[in-house]
Order: structure tokens, then sequence, then C-alpha cells
């Protein structure tokens, strides 16, 4: 697979050796998280049930004592002197075309599809930056059993449920790799407030999405050092679960802004090995978001509110927004 130059300047950036800080040996703390994003949660009047409709993960990211030596090792190799963790999660996210009705979907609207997927992960802080090298094993199609997620949820709360999963795409097995960096730099600091900036840059390569991603986050809040930003499910972007306990509430609004140029996405492209519904993707995508987190001894809860440019030709209703519901809580 050939990656063009700027995904190769991607990836040095986020694989390159991280400033060497001082900071704990040891940290024991493992995180549980879960998370639910959903196109419900919107601004369009009585919500929507389109495009990216719904996704779901669990989490588990490991105190230090728990990180192999080989992959401790991989970390002091690329990124020097930090705390690292190794986490995993599984994720299930569910994509829906505009018109839900149709038992064969409009070729033009986005492909129904559901998405099933595994990702172990290296992860490296210093006190100004979070690193993180990701590889993911998925399934793309019924076995992913989105149809059975979908309208299972929409037959316990009596909502009309999906006809169309009949024309989605076909199993295929997916992997992905992903590398993205998130830095901290403090702005300004006065009566017990304080300000932040965390820019971000993250190279995804596989066959589910080929993507470079950048973006930035303002932070106003208090104990903003305890986490790099909340998180979000891939390709979203992501502070990650890792947080620091505190017996003092920590919280923060924020409002962020991300690019990304995008080679392939199989939920617009279709499969690479079988004859698929598949929709003219928009190579460049744009996302704005605004939301909260609330920090207290072991537990963080956050909001995200994502809107989002529209991801392939012929969409429809402007802007497409969704919320991202998240809490971890560390053991």
């Amino acid at each position: 697979m050939r990656i063009p130059a700027p995904w190769l300047l991607a990836l040095a950036v986020a694989v390159t050796p991280a400033a060497a800080t001082e900071l704990p040996a040891t940290d024991p703390g493992a995180t549980w998280a879960i998370q639910a994003e959903n196109d419900k949660i919107s601004t369009t009047p009585g919500g929507s049930d389109k495009y990216y409709t719904n996704g779901l993960r669990i989490g588990w990211t490991s105190g230090t004592a728990a990180v192999p030596e080989l992959a401790a090792r991989a970390a002091q190799v690329l990124w020097g002197d930090g705390t690292v963790r190794i986490s995993f999660s599984l994720t299930q996210q569910i994509y829906s075309p505009q018109d839900t009705n149709r038992r064969r979907p409009d070729p033009r609207d986005h492909p129904v599809a559901g998405y099933l997927a595994a990702t172990l992960a290296l992860l490296h802080d210093t006190e100004s930056s979070r690193s993180v090298v990701a590889a993911t094993l998925g399934l793309i199609g019924p076995m992913a059993l989105g149809q059975q997620v979908q309208n299972g949820w929409h037959e316990l709360i009596g909502v009309r449920l999906n006809r169309g999963w009949g024309g989605q795409l076909p199993d295929e097995p997916t992997v992905e790799l992903v590398a993205e960096r998130t830095w901290r730099v403090g702005l300004a600091r006065a009566g017990g407030m304080e300000i932040d900036f965390l820019p971000s840059l993250t190279l995804g390569v596989g066959t589910v999405r080929n993507y470079v991603q950048t973006g930035f986050t303002l932070r106003l809040g208090q104990g903003l050092e305890r986490d790099f930003g909340v998180t979000r499910i891939r390709p979203g972007k992501t502070g990650g679960d890792v947080f620091t306990p505190s017996e003092e509430i920590g919280w923060y609004v924020f409002l962020g802004a991300s690019g990304q140029a995008v080679a392939r996405d199989a939920f617009l492209d279709g499969s690479l090995w079988q004859n698929s519904a598949h929709v003219p993707r928009n190579w460049l995508l744009g996302s704005m978001e605004a939301g909260f987190a609330v920090l207290w001894r072991n537990t963080r809860l956050s909001y995200a509110h994502t809107w989002q440019t529209q991801s392939f030709r012929g969409q429809k209703g402007g802007l497409f927004n969704f919320g991202s519901l998240a809490l971890s809580v560390r053991f």
C-alpha cells in the first residue's frame, strides 16, 4: 500500500519521541470505560436515524504495573521517557441511509453497514503529550450484528425498524493501524480558572479507513492537567479514557474543530473484495465539537456534540450531527 507523502509526515510526527518529563514511575489504577454515540442525540428536530447512527464501545486501560516488558521497551524506543499503559476495547458501529423504510436502499444514499472491532493500543504520556499506536481487527457485514442491535433496540422502544438491512455491506474482515498524538499547552490561569489548548494529529491506514486528521480543542475549567480531553470513538478526535484521579472536583467546557483528508472509507466506498453498495466519497471532511467533562475522585463523565460536513456527494440535510456520552471509572 503506497502512502502519500503527507501521510508519511503525519506518521513521523506521531511517533517522534516526546519531550521527556518527570512522571510517577508507577500508577496501579486501571480504567474501565463505556461509551455511546447516537444521532438521535441531535440538534435536528426529533433527532435523526441516518448515516453514522450508532456507536457503542467498552474499553479497559491498564495501570503502569500491568504493561508487559516488551511493550514498555517498545514505548521507550518510540517516545522516550514517560508513563506507559496498554488498552483493549470492543466497538460496534452502525451506518444507515436517510430513508430506512426501503427494503432496497437507494444506491445514491449511504450504504447500510454494521462494524464490530477489537483494538489493542499502546499509550505513552508525558506532562505535555499523549501518544498512541493502535491495531484493530474487525468485521464489516451481517456477522457484526448491526441489524440485531439496531432493530432489536427499535422493537424494544417501539420505533420503526430499518428495513434496508437486506442490502447491507457483505461480510469482510478488516484491519486498521492508527498513530496519534495530542499535545497539551497551558494558555492562562487566573482566579482558580484555567485555559489550555490541545492540538492533535492522527494517521489511520488499513482496509477500513485511510485518513489523516488534524485538529484542536480549547478548554476552560479547573483541573485541566488531569486528562487530554474527552474520549470519542475513532475516527473522532479523542483524548482517551485515562485521567488522573483527585479528591477535588475537576471540570471543563470545550470547543474544538478538526479536518480529515480521507483516501478510503469502507462504509462509503464499499467492499474491497466483493461487489457492494457504494457512494462517491468526499475526500475532505470537517467537524466541530462542543461539550463538557466532570471529574471527581475515580470517575469522569463527559459529553461531546459533533457537527460534520457532508461525507459523500448527494448527502442531504446540511451538517450531520450526533452526541457522544462516555463514563470512565478507575479501579
